[in-house]
């Protein structure tokens, strides 16, 4: 069986957080974990789920080397950063009057 040992808890991101205070939202802070036995880390990203108005799932990684977008959009199956993060949810608070 596989041992793991958190190695670190991630913090959630304030800048994100006051983008979605006025949403109805879940969060899960992240993990980075060890492989016991082995030099093998695993990271669980920071979830933000969005119920109401809209259904959207934030993930938020700790680490991407290949680019700058640390945020990843289940529902939109996309890689996102900071900014384009705030533009998606201007648009969708316009959109979704509530």
């Amino acid at each position: 069986m596989l041992e793991f040992k958190e190695i670190q808890e991630l913090k959630l991101n304030n800048e994100l957080l006051e983008l979605i205070k006025n949403y109805t939202y879940t969060t899960k802070n992240g993990k980075v974990k060890n492989l016991l036995h082995t030099n093998l880390q695993f990271i669980e990203p920071t979830e933000y789920i969005i119920a109401y108005p809209v259904k959207l799932s934030i993930f938020e990684y700790k680490v991407n080397e290949i680019s700058n977008k640390l945020f990843f959009i289940k529902e939109y199956n996309e890689k996102y950063d900071s900014k384009e993060i705030k533009q998606i949810l201007i648009k969708l608070k316009k959109y979704k009057k509530f």
